[in-house]
């Protein structure tokens, strides 16, 4: 019934409500005059837009060289990752080779050691390749995860094996079966895991700190971190290089929660 419906929109907009609220002040603070966040009571609404801390952002301390830096390095990573664990996940599903049920245990075992555990192992790997100080040595270690191959295996794992032995029969081979078949098939897992690492790329602080040492190769939260250091108490500015690094994943997520969301419930529907 429509009442109930009503009644159901309330009530999950008055538990939403205290989540939205600090994305809320973030965005005010960041149009408040110099040091207006600091006054008490305290404003909730600016007293007097202005955009003098963006435009600060920009000019002054070179933040849309992060932005950009930040951008290339998340969608890299994110084709690349949507790339490798789609056809490891496919593999892993579909086609039968030695060791692959044991191989695939293995990788999932892994899944309960921390990510700071390989770090130091990783960073010297990366270190006899000469990548320290590159974007590759942020792209390689992300290009495929144990979490992602196991998300398209999952999904994977619905696909007829009578669809991909017709294809065969017709002549297909492996690869054109998996960019024909199964990556059309597959769309709405290989969003949300593209989803999935946009934002952990995007908003990801640990590794790059260890691997870039030019700052003008910093990412973008790696810049903030260090514009904290250089203007602790310029709240105001500090907002506004948040409200950059939340708004673009924000509004890509509700672009594509619906794609999120058919992944999320048919993923649970599998195998």
């Amino acid at each position: 019934m429509v009442w109930r419906r009503a009644l159901w929109c309330l009530a999950l907009g008055t538990v939403a409500l205290p989540t939205l609220f600090p994305l809320f002040w973030m965005c005010s603070v960041s149009l408040m005059p110099a040091l207006a966040a600091n006054d008490y009571p305290p404003h909730f609404l600016p007293p007097s837009s202005t955009l003098e801390h963006y435009r600060v952002l920009f000019s002054r301390l070179d933040m849309s060289r992060h932005v950009l830096n930040s951008t290339i390095l998340a969608s890299s990573v994110t084709a690349l990752s949507v790339l490798w664990n789609g056809l490891a996940g496919y593999a892993f599903a579909k086609l039968r080779f030695t060791g692959r049920d044991q191989i695939f245990t293995i990788l999932l075992a892994t899944m309960v050691i921390p990510g700071q555990v390989g770090m130091l192992p990783l960073f010297l790997m990366l270190k006899e390749l000469g990548l320290i100080n590159t974007y590759a040595g942020i792209i390689v270690p992300g290009m495929a995860s144990v979490f992602g191959i196991f998300l398209v295996r999952q999904y994977a794992l619905s696909i007829p094996d009578s669809l991909l032995d017709a294809a065969r029969i017709d002549g297909a081979g492996e690869f054109r079966i998996f960019w024909c078949i199964v990556l059309p098939l597959c769309r709405p897992i290989l969003v949300t895991l593209a989803i999935f690492t946009f934002l952990g790329c995007w908003n990801d602080f640990m590794w790059p700190l260890i691997i870039l040492t030019d700052q003008r190769m910093y990412t973008l939260p790696v810049a903030l971190a260090n514009l904290l250091g250089e203007h602790v108490e310029d709240v105001e500015l500090m907002m506004a290089g948040a409200v950059l690094t939340v708004v673009p994943v924000m509004v890509l997520f509700i672009a594509l929660q619906r794609h999120y969301v058919e992944g999320l419930v048919l993923g649970s529907l599998k195998e």
